[in-house]
């Protein structure tokens, strides 16, 4: 696999190696030992799949410590914009995002550490997206950010405001400048 730190320090974009031949293909979709060497030791606990339609945009999302999730995405079948925003306090990338196209065509896989916000928009006719994360789901603790909040400013790739489908709770949700947020920037933290 290939290990691409993007833009923001810790958030990774991960390439795999894909050996294709007439009968299909095969590739290592996640690899404990290279992981730890390459990005750091979590452990993950739970894997989880979600299906979604064209135009559903799921986040931003997080939970607030002690319960913060670190995620490693991807997308088994369609394509979608995936995000994450530094919601750190104290970090010189506050607010600023990385976003990435996965797909089952590249086959890229986003991590996301603890202490960002996430989410993503489907832009093909339907998506099936997984994640493994690294704590447990806990809804005392779930927080959201508005997808279009202009600080932060996340282009979407969305050609007509209508067309977007999001849950009640994120219609609710509020700006960065509301958030609740806990999560304490740590420069030399891998």
């Amino acid at each position: 696999m290939t290990y691409i730190e993007t833009a923001i320090p810790g958030v990774w974009l991960i390439e795999p190696k894909v050996f294709e031949d007439a009968r299909g293909y095969f590739m290592e979709a996640f690899k404990q030992t290279e992981f730890d060497e390459r990005i750091g030791k979590i452990r993950f606990i739970q894997d989880n799949e979600s299906r979604s339609s064209k135009g559903v945009l799921r986040g931003l999302h997080y939970q607030l410590a002690p319960y913060a999730q670190s995620k490693l995405v991807r997308v088994i079948k369609g394509r979608v914009l995936d995000v994450a925003v530094d919601i750190r306090d104290g970090s010189p990338t506050f607010g600023k995002y990385v976003a990435a196209e996965l797909s089952e065509e590249n086959k890229r896989q986003l991590f996301v550490p603890q202490g960002f916000a996430h989410g993503f928009h489907v832009l093909s006719e339907e998506a099936i997206f997984t994640y493994k994360v690294d704590n447990p789901y806990m809804p005392t603790h779930e927080r959201g950010i508005r997808y279009d909040d202009p600080t932060i400013g996340v282009d979407w790739g969305i050609t007509e405001p209508g067309a977007v489908n999001l849950s009640a709770k994120d219609t609710k949700a509020p700006f960065l400048r509301d958030a609740e947020i806990n999560f304490k920037y740590e420069p030399n933290k891998r």
